[in-house]
């Protein structure tokens, strides 16, 4: 595993308009573009080695994994849209590469990322491709064609299986700790990446604490870039970098999400990663009962909790299945009920279980306003969340419950709740505890366990 932060500039066959402009001094600048030609001016728009900061530049060295750990606003997705276009076109549109890869995998979470982020997004590669080497893209085929005839390859991680038979000499994967499939999705990649003499992988995410992901990192063949958001303040809004600061800085969430940190289990914490990831399995295809837990907030606004949503199912054997996360933060009465409701239906659930304690009949009576033969629980709190959470952890640890897919926001939070006080409310945790405690425990606080 090797660290990069500040890669050298690679030396180039001949002097780009980039490199003649690092040359001179700054008063000589105005005078050499004046007697740039057009051609000259849209290379040097699109010459990625004199735009880039240092972090942004691939590191050096023989390596085969690229992984990029950085806060949101950072850059990830140019530059995995520039490593690929150095690769396929070269480093500049005045120089040809010497070989290009003929076939590329670009990986997404789903087929609308991929889309809408790696190839028609700002930092897409039809925004960014230089227009004389600007691909076709080919929606119906999910493909990029390069003039020089290099094709890239659109990729949904939630298929892991379409990566099953093809084959690649480059691949970029772009936020892999948000991959439902992600370890399935991988080693169908990295099996195919086997053309040309020396393939490679890039991977852009903000880092979560997943066992893919670590297991990335410890790995001798990686080169691992770190960043945050603020590394890109000049291209970013000055509010949103305010916003982010006073909202974010310091507390967890912004360390993993606007400073790129890997956050590893709190010491204390109910649940650990690894209880998570060991039991993850796919849902049964039948589950003899299934609910939709809500925790309603007191308050709506942007500054309110979250309400917590969360779909959970029981098969034969007593073993639990979290379905689905669909909490929602700054959400009115009606659109958390209706968000529910929706989750409700969608999930064909047989009954609606929701959190009492702070609005009464009221939580019902806004449910049956748009849902009048809602089958629905009340449940009230009468022991304090540490009470209520510990029998359902001990499931967890037992291999009983399992989550059908990933659930970044609910984990994180799982992972950090000790019981003590906390930045915020865990209502998604909350939510959790309410569905798998009427889906497992019997009357006795003892788990529902069958032979079958």
């Amino acid at each position: 595993m090797a660290e990069h932060i500040d890669a050298p500039r690679e030396p180039a066959l001949r002097q780009s308009p980039a490199e003649r402009l690092a040359l001179l001094a700054r008063t000589d600048v105005s005078k050499l573009l004046a007697d740039f030609t057009d051609a000259e001016c849209a290379a040097l728009l699109h010459d990625w080695h004199f735009w880039a900061r240092g972090n942004q530049l691939s590191p050096p060295g023989d390596w085969f994994c690229w992984l990029v750990l950085a806060g949101r606003g950072f850059g990830k997705t140019r530059m995995g849209v520039e490593w690929v276009r150095g690769l396929v076109e070269g480093q500049s549109p005045l120089q040809a590469p010497k070989t290009a890869p003929s076939r590329v995998a670009l990986v997404a979470q789903t087929s609308a990322d991929g889309r809408d982020v790696m190839v028609e997004g700002e930092s897409g590669f039809l925004a960014h491709c230089h227009p004389a080497q600007r691909p076709i893209f080919e929606v119906s085929r999910r493909r990029l064609v390069w003039p020089n005839g290099v094709q890239a390859y659109l990729y949904s991680a939630d298929e892991p299986d379409q990566l099953r038979g093809p084959q690649h000499g480059l691949a970029w994967g772009d936020e892999l700790a948000k991959w439902k499939s992600g370890t399935a999705c991988w080693s169908n990649l990295l099996m195919g990446l086997r053309l040309g003499v020396h393939p490679r992988v890039m991977v852009t995410t903000t880092p979560r604490p997943m066992t893919l992901l670590k297991d990335l990192m410890q790995n001798p063949d990686t080169a691992i870039t770190r960043g945050g958001t603020f590394d890109n303040a000049a291209n970013l809004s000055p509010v949103f970098i305010q916003q982010m600061k006073r909202i974010y800085e310091g507390t967890k969430f912004g360390r993993q999400e606007l400073h790129g940190e890997l956050l590893e289990d709190m010491e204390g914490a109910l649940w650990q990663r690894d209880m998570i990831e060991g039991s993850r399995r796919p849902a049964p295809d039948k589950l003899e009962r299934i609910v939709v837990a809500v925790d309603p907030p007191v308050t709506s606004g942007e500054s309110a909790d979250a309400c917590g949503i969360i779909v959970a199912g029981r098969c034969r054997d007593g073993h639990g299945y979290i379905l689905a996360d669909k909490s929602a933060q700054g959400l009115s009465p009606n659109g958390w009920a209706s968000r529910a409701l929706g989750a409700y239906e969608a999930f064909h659930c047989d009954r609606m279980v929701a959190e009492v304690n702070n609005g009464g009949d009221l939580v019902e009576t806004i449910l049956r306003q748009q849902s009048p033969h809602l089958a629905y629980r009340a449940v009230r709190a009468s022991r304090g969340k540490l009470t209520r959470a510990e029998p359902i952890a001990a499931l967890y640890e037992r291999g009983l419950v399992h989550h059908c897919t990933s659930l970044p926001e609910l984990e994180d939070e799982l992972c950090s709740y000790t019981g003590g006080r906390a930045d915020k409310s865990p209502d998604r945790m909350d939510a959790l505890v309410w569905a798998l405690t009427d889906l497992l425990l019997g009357p006795g606080g003892e788990p529902r366990i069958r032979k079958v």
